[in-house]
């Protein structure tokens, strides 16, 4: 189109110049008329598009920085015209990154000191993070002559978090309670809760003496521990991209429905795309908000194209550090989830509860659940099953042998109420001692 316009131009120019050529030759007044007038609509063509492009102000207000998978994200632009003459036609073409934000607009007709605004909502069907903007401007006069633009570089991010299910309740291994009332178990590990004193018996560290005691009795008295109900919780996503499965056609694309809206439009029908790193990111992101909101303690640690470690802690900022973190995390990590957690053992001291999800098929997961669980960390293991999104391999045989080794494990299916799955009772065997 600009190529078109740029060959108008260059043939009026041309015409111009031969009517003029013309008249100079011949003497005739009417080849002198038409070149006058052809540079006259040169000029006037010009000055038009210029007017047209200058003193104009364009303002965007973005309703939040921060908008959820499933969620509106609002936009209101409003253009002024702060001169006295109209405009004949403005084009504001947006350069946002976020998909399916049309909030490109055409207008018409802007009258001497008016203003125009268009409002665009869009719902989120991507985490991640976003550039709005920039935005350029572009006009012409009515012949089409002289096409004009003018970009505004001013940028903004907007941050799309993961779509979260509530949860009613999720089953933790034995000794955890949720309620923060005391187990009652003795350890031999030094914890935060001393539950009484005893004699000292040989072996018992010098630590774990109670000189006010021993003062007392006259003898050495030690401490007694017990476990800490609300050790901290790590939930540890699988970001590696082994395993992780997605659909042959796009997930992400909106799929026309009834009365021609496309689905993206239709919040009450929004579902979560159909791969395997969706619904672990998830499932993470609707793990971390249950236990935030029972004031626990929660880390996050996820390999992916970086490597992400949140300690643990509670509160709100917790939840929003954990759900920006999960936003922008991709499945393209290179390290196995058992090797994951290997790396980064002395983040897990004795007592913590790991939560892992994943859409694991090997059958050597069972293996490093157990060796964990041996060393004092509570396991729970959430599969995301690879065979329900298309892919080759199932889970259920590692479902299984979780199950059969006593271990704490959730499936999950392509297609499931999230909701309902998660907050499901589990039983859990007695054949593994997790202390």
């Amino acid at each position: 189109m600009i190529k078109f316009r740029q060959q108008r131009r260059t043939a009026v120019i041309l015409l111009a110049i031969v009517a003029l050529i013309g008249g100079l030759i011949t003497g005739r007044e009417i080849l002198f008329n038409v070149a006058y007038l052809l540079g006259l609509l040169l000029i006037i063509s010009f000055a038009w598009a210029w007017v047209n492009i200058n003193w104009v102000h364009l303002s965007r207000v973005t309703r939040t920085r921060r908008a959820q998978v499933g969620r509106p994200l609002e936009e209101r632009f409003t253009v002024q015209n702060t001169s006295r003459i109209p405009k004949l036609w403005l084009e504001v073409r947006d350069f946002a990154t976020l998909p399916s934000h049309y909030s490109s607009h055409v207008v018409n007709g802007l009258g001497p000191k008016s203003t125009h605004s268009w409002r665009v909502t869009t719902i989120c069907r991507q985490r991640g993070r976003y550039q709005l903007g920039p935005i350029r401007l572009k006009t012409s006069d009515p012949f089409g002559l002289f096409p004009m633009q003018r970009d505004l570089v001013p940028t903004t991010n907007v941050v799309i978090y993961p779509l979260t299910f509530e949860i009613h309740q999720f089953a933790l291994p034995l000794g955890v309670l949720p309620g923060g009332d005391a187990l009652r178990r003795r350890t031999h590990y030094v914890t935060t809760n001393a539950s009484g004193v005893r004699d000292y018996a040989p072996g018992d560290s010098f630590s774990r003496i109670h000189w006010r005691s021993t003062a007392r009795r006259d003898r050495l008295i030690v401490k007694e521990f017990e476990l800490d109900p609300l050790a901290d919780i790590w939930i540890v996503p699988d970001m590696a991209v082994y395993g992780h499965v997605a659909p042959r056609q796009n997930a992400f694309a909106p799929q026309p429905g009834e009365g021609g809206l496309p689905e993206w439009m239709r919040l009450d029908e929004f579902k979560l795309p159909a791969t395997t790193e969706e619904y672990t990111v998830t499932v993470a992101a609707s793990l971390a908000q249950y236990f935030l909101r029972h004031d626990r303690a929660v880390g996050m640690l996820g390999y992916g194209q970086t490597n992400e470690v949140v300690q643990p802690d509670r509160g709100e900022r917790q939840m929003n550090r954990m759900l920006e973190t999960l936003s922008v995390l991709r499945a393209e990590g290179e390290i196995p989830i058992s090797d994951v957690l290997h790396a980064e053992s002395h983040l897990f001291p004795r007592g913590t509860t790991l939560i892992v999800v994943t859409p694991v098929t090997r059958e050597n997961w069972p293996t490093a659940a157990r060796q964990l669980a041996r060393r004092g960390l509570r396991v729970v293991t959430v599969l995301i099953n690879p065979a329900s999104f298309g892919g080759n391999r199932s889970a259920d045989i590692v479902y299984t042998m979780l199950q059969a080794s006593g271990m704490v494990a959730y499936m999950v299916n392509n297609g499931d109420d999230l909701t309902a799955v998660l907050s499901q009772s589990v039983r859990q065997s007695s054949k593994v001692t997790l202390v």
